[in-house]
């Protein structure tokens, strides 16, 4: 859609569109936000990273208060650990696994191995190669985590731990770069998830996806396998592993 002709549909000037275009939101109304919404089609989520910009737009608060880092309570911690045959962890909005049953920890083994991931999907996503062996749609994933840094990046301008994180994905992945320049901020929710395990290969699991009723923006992940599958055998002998190895027996708690 050409410019002048949003321009028109949102009921704005062209000149005026212009400068919302390059990035110029303060002091823009709600109902021109609407406007725009309804004239580009945004969905639900770019919309919402549309008042986000908005907001992070208008002016700077003075004083800022200490960035509080969420951490996981011990009840989450509880639940998370009391499902011994499903693969769970506790996520937070920079896509930092915050704590993981052993059989969570046992299924991203290859992730926990790199030092360098710091237990964060993104940095093994695109600076792991075996990342691309692991995912089997390892392209929707990364986009997937591209989209999702943008939305927290617009809900949470001043979030330094996570501007500082998309900067080291920039600079140290070509691939990171191109995917944050095309401004694709669509975050899609997966209900099965293909992996490669090293040890027990292909497995296609269920998953479910429940943010905390809270403020943390963190969020419960839990795979599971339907009865009498492939993928259900795989899981038990990825419990069997992680219990004789005696490498994934504790959650990482942040």
């Amino acid at each position: 859609m050409r410019r002048g002709e949003v321009a028109t549909l949102a009921g704005v000037s062209v000149e005026y569109y212009t400068r919302l275009e390059r990035g110029n939101l303060q002091g823009v109304s709600d109902s021109v936000l609407d406007a725009l919404a309804r004239a580009l089609r945004l969905d639900a989520t770019e919309r919402m990273y549309l008042y986000d910009l908005a907001r992070a737009a208008g002016p700077a608060p003075r004083a800022r208060q200490r960035e509080v880092r969420p951490t996981v309570r011990p009840s989450v911690a509880r639940i998370v650990e009391g499902m011994p045959g499903m693969p769970a962890y506790v996520m937070n909005n920079r896509l930092d696994m915050l704590a993981a049953n052993p059989l969570g920890r046992a299924l991203h083994s290859e992730m926990y191995a790199d030092p360098t991931c710091g237990a964060n999907v993104a940095r093994f996503a695109f600076f792991n190669p075996a990342a691309r062996w692991f995912y089997t749609d390892w392209e929707r994933m990364t986009r997937f985590a591209v989209g999702a840094l943008r939305v927290e990046a617009g809900k949470s301008p001043y979030d330094r731990e996570l501007s500082n994180l998309i900067g080291e994905l920039s600079t140290r992945s070509d691939t990171f770069r191109v995917m944050w320049g095309s401004n694709d901020v669509h975050v899609f929710r997966e209900s099965t998830k293909r992996l490669n395990h090293p040890l027990v290969g292909d497995l296609e699991l269920d998953q479910e996806t429940m943010s905390l009723p809270d403020e943390s923006g963190l969020s419960v992940v839990v795979y599971s396998a339907p009865p009498e599958t492939a993928a259900e055998d795989g899981l038990k002998l990825l419990a069997s592993w992680s219990a004789t190895t005696g490498l994934v027996l504790q959650p990482h708690l942040a």
